[in-house]
């Protein structure tokens, strides 16, 4: 798929993305993914951060809020508007900006960290991104980034639940498959019916790689594997939200940290 047709998919989903996520609909990024990651992160007060496809700001914020000097970049010139509105509203200290991951218009060494969530398994060639990413941080600096889980959430997953609904197992298929920009049609499975009915769903293009291929282009890229987390909900979690509740027999997210020599 060309980098045009990825930007033009992000930008159609932007507004009512926006929309969804600020009304609460993401459980699982809320409830799971994003605690998860802030939890992992090392202290970054001070640092200078640059969050890579930040959509509409949402997890940059939550890293400015933890101290860091941050610089948010998305494809989509929606969600950046929609960022840098938030941002002028709640000032926060953070610079948003129109930009491609594959070509990042920064000097090399600029910053401290970067992050990514949930953003880079939706690239085209991650392995360059992830070069991209390497220059432009200093010697020791890190790139924690997170995606859909590589073995567990392969392009087909289905939830298997027993009479009562409970997720007992789950189904996936072609792992092996290398896809590149196959188009994911849903909406947030909170999404009301009522909100559904006016509301167009997501065209997400999905560029699927094994574990073993993500492996090779992170050490391609320079980089040494420093940590990893594969976020599960308590059982207290998956009790009360069962969007997360299938998450405790396999994650559906890798969190990775990486590290420049």
């Amino acid at each position: 798929m060309l980098k045009r047709s990825v930007s033009d998919h992000w930008e159609a989903n932007a507004e009512t993305w926006t929309k969804h996520v600020r009304a609460g609909y993401d459980i699982y990024r809320d409830a799971l993914h994003t605690p998860a990651f802030l939890e992992m992160l090392p202290d970054i007060k001070g640092l200078n951060g640059l969050d890579v496809g930040c959509g509409e700001g949402a997890n940059t914020r939550s890293l400015a809020r933890a101290g860091a000097n941050m610089t948010g970049i998305d494809i989509a010139p929606t969600f950046v508007r929609h960022a840098t509105e938030y941002e002028q509203k709640e000032p926060l200290g953070i610079r948003y900006q129109i930009a491609d991951a594959l070509h990042l218009p920064f000097d090399d060494a600029q910053f401290d960290f970067a992050s990514a969530f949930m953003s880079m398994m939706d690239m085209p060639q991650q392995g360059d991104v992830l070069k991209e990413v390497f220059r432009i941080l200093k010697p020791q600096g890190f790139f924690q980034f997170t995606i859909l889980h590589p073995c567990f959430v392969p392009p087909f997953r289905k939830n298997i639940r027993d009479e009562s609904g409970k997720a007992v197992a789950v189904q996936v298929a072609d792992y092996f498959a290398n896809i590149d920009g196959n188009v994911e049609t849903w909406w947030f499975s909170s999404l009301p019916k009522e909100e559904r009915e006016q509301s167009k769903p997501f065209n997400i293009p999905r560029f699927h790689r094994t574990l073993s291929e993500w492996i090779g282009m992170i050490t391609a890229a320079g980089f040494i594997l420093e940590a990893s987390v594969e976020p599960m909900a308590s059982e207290e979690l998956a009790a009360r939200e069962d969007v997360v509740a299938d998450t405790r027999i396999t994650p559906i997210a890798w969190i990775v940290r990486l590290r420049k020599p």
